[in-house]
């Protein structure tokens, strides 16, 4: 009875070693072993990730995908996420790492954030020959914005009196407002400003002045503090090469913030 007492105990601590192994294996060491990164991006986000209409996989979070799949040795799996499903499919582990992703205080209870990548912000954009340089110098000036949105609160908070705001109810509103020449100024997120740009080019736009700012950065697990250190790695060399800020310009049409942080 006392041998297979014994034998008990020893079988159990080797399960108990074994679970403790597996336990301390981490995403980084899975992604290697894998050999591949599943990268989670938005394929309806331009610039930011979309299809082209060959149907190829094209944007700023895809190129950037490419580079740090290979900064980790491996391929890039790409993997198409939308606004509701993307913090789950992280914490599921069904992807590794999430681009694009706002970081705050709420959403660091439950996933860990490597450093900001890209800018996203709000600003008041406007003709080359619109002489805006800050909230005063919209006065008289007519701006064009969605109703009900995170531009709308913003501008109607800083926008002197005799500024003109026409709300659309819908992007597509105030966007064609702006082209067409309805509006002197369009407030939008830096993303469609830089897709306008790329669609009209002969409306001569260019950025004001921003109004709200929240980088986009690279997710990962949580505790998954040794690919967080990985990717944070591959950011700054990508940044201090030249290459992130190529991207941000092809992209973006702007070069890189060189203050982007948190």
């Amino acid at each position: 009875m006392a041998t297979f007492t014994w034998t008990r105990r020893v079988a159990v601590c080797l399960s108990l070693a074994a679970l403790s192994q597996a336990a301390m294996a981490d995403a980084l060491q899975d992604i290697t072993k894998r050999g591949a990164v599943r990268v989670g991006v938005f394929l309806d986000y331009p610039p930011f990730g979309s299809l082209s209409p060959s149907l190829k996989k094209q944007g700023y979070d895809i190129e950037l995908a490419e580079i740090i799949a290979k900064g980790l040795g491996v391929k890039a799996d790409l993997v198409q996420i939308t606004g509701d499903n993307r913090i789950p499919m992280l914490t599921s582990k069904k992807v590794d790492i999430l681009m694009s992703v706002g970081k705050n205080a709420e959403r660091e209870k439950v996933i860990d954030f490597a450093q900001a990548y890209a800018p996203y912000y709000l600003a008041v954009f406007g003709g080359k020959t619109t002489g805006v340089k800050n909230s005063a110098d919209l006065a008289g000036k007519t701006l064009a914005v969605t109703r009900g949105t995170l531009e709308d609160t913003a501008i109607s908070k800083e926008a002197p009196a005799a500024a003109n705001i026409k709300r659309f109810d819908e992007p597509n509103g105030a966007i064609t407002a702006f082209v067409t020449g309805q509006v002197a100024l369009l407030v939008v997120g830096n993303d469609v400003g830089a897709n306008i740009m790329q669609k009209y080019p002969k409306v001569s736009m260019e950025q004001k002045y921003q109004l709200f700012s929240s980088p986009s950065h690279v997710a990962v697990g949580k505790g998954e503090t040794a690919l967080k250190n990985k990717v944070d790695a591959i950011l700054t060399k990508a940044k201090t090469d030249g290459s992130l800020n190529s991207i941000s310009v092809k992209w973006l049409k702007a070069p890189l913030p060189k203050d982007l942080k948190d």
